[in-house]
This record gives C-alpha cells, structure tokens and sequence, in this order.
C-alpha cells in the first residue's frame, strides 16, 4: 500500500464506484420498485456483488425486468438519489489538491451523469438503458461497465492525466470492483461485501465517504 506517497504527493486521481459508495442507494433497485420487480432485482445484485454472478449477465438479468417502463421514472429517482455522507467533501478535497475525480458506474448513465456535472466531476462512465418510444426496453446499449471495465477505464484515465497509478486512490463496495482496486495505489473497500475487504489494501465501515481522507493521514 502507497499511502504514504499519497499522503505526501496528494491524490492524483480518486476513481469511485457509485451504487451504495458514492450514493447510498443501489439506482437500479430504485427504478425497479417503479416496474414493481425490486425485490427481485436485490436479490440478484446482492448476489452479483458477493462475486456468486457474473455481473454483465446478472445485469442483462436485472435491466430485462424494466421492460415497458415510462422512461420518465428516471427523472424521479435522480430526484430521490442521495449522496452518501461525505461524498462532497471528498471530491472537493481532492479537486482542492489539484486531484481529478472519476465515477465509474455499473449502474446508469441517464442517472450518473447528472450527478457528475453538478458536482464538477472530471471523467465518468456507466452503462446507457435503451429507451424506444419513451419507454426502456428491458435493455441496455453498448459495451458493459463490468469489471474489467471498471480497471480499464481507471487506467485510462490516469494515463490521460498523467498521474502514476501510484497517486490513485479506487473505491468500491462489491465484486465488480476489486480489478481497479487491486491496481490503483490505494484500493478502499467502502462498507464492502466480505470479500472485496479482505482483498482491498484498506477497508471502511464507518458510512462516510470523507474517511477515505484519514487514511491518507489527512
């Protein structure tokens, strides 16, 4: 674990993931108590984030029970979301140190991006729902924000701002996000299924995100 130079050089990149870590909620579990399927829907994402499901299959799973909704309903939970404690703080932190901030989102871009502009968030990626004649399809569009992804995109950006994956800092709470923590200098497990904390370099129980700070000796 680098937190030493991370305590010394600042963090160059944080990179989080953002169902129940950046905000508090699983978005999808949202829109589907929409389709009245949310039932169904945790039990298979508490499932994929325990590591029992491959994640782009449980999604195709997860998204086919959103078929025939108003797309409507996603203006709703963007209104309903809330941020975790300390989400805010965090980034501010890190953008007042000359760091960047990047969500990388198994969940969807119709409600991420948003969020991402309002807090001034430099890079973001999840997955786009598909919409035909104002209603979802019960599918999603493009290539899956899925693990591999996640890492991927991690290393992408801090290529592009020209931070060494030493000053990363990764935050997750599920299986799907154990590939960018393993690689980023600091990967944080954040109120995380068991098994992403016992692989990640730190974990956190504490619900605020802003302790990720005082591991930094911050």
């Amino acid at each position: 674990m680098t937190a030493g130079r991370l305590a010394t050089d600042g963090v160059g990149l944080l990179v989080t993931d953002v169902d129940s870590t950046f905000v508090t909620a699983e978005v999808i579990e949202l829109i589907a108590e929409h389709a009245g399927t949310r039932e169904l829907v945790a039990a298979v994402t508490d499932r994929a984030m325990r590591g029992e499901l491959d994640f782009a299959a449980s999604l195709r799973e997860r998204v086919a029970t959103l078929a025939g909704l108003d797309a409507g309903v996603l203006d709703e939970v963007r209104a309903a979301l809330r941020l975790t404690p300390g989400a805010r703080e965090l980034v501010e932190a890190v953008h007042a140190t000359g760091g960047t901030v990047g969500l990388v989102s198994g969940g969807f871009a119709e409600i991420v991006r948003p969020l991402a502009e309002e807090l001034g968030i430099d890079h973001v990626v999840a997955n786009t729902l598909e919409v035909d004649g104002g209603r979802l399809t019960g599918r999603t569009s493009g290539a899956v924000v899925d693990r591999a992804a996640k890492e991927r995109h991690l290393r992408a950006w801090a290529a592009e701002d020209g931070v060494p994956l030493e000053r990363v800092v990764a935050v997750g709470d599920g299986a799907n996000d154990l590939d960018m923590l393993a690689v980023a200098g600091l990967g944080v497990a954040f109120c995380a299924k068991p098994v992403v904390q016992a692989e990640a370099h730190a974990a956190l129980t504490f619900p605020r995100l802003d302790a990720v700070l005082g591991l930094l000796g911050r």
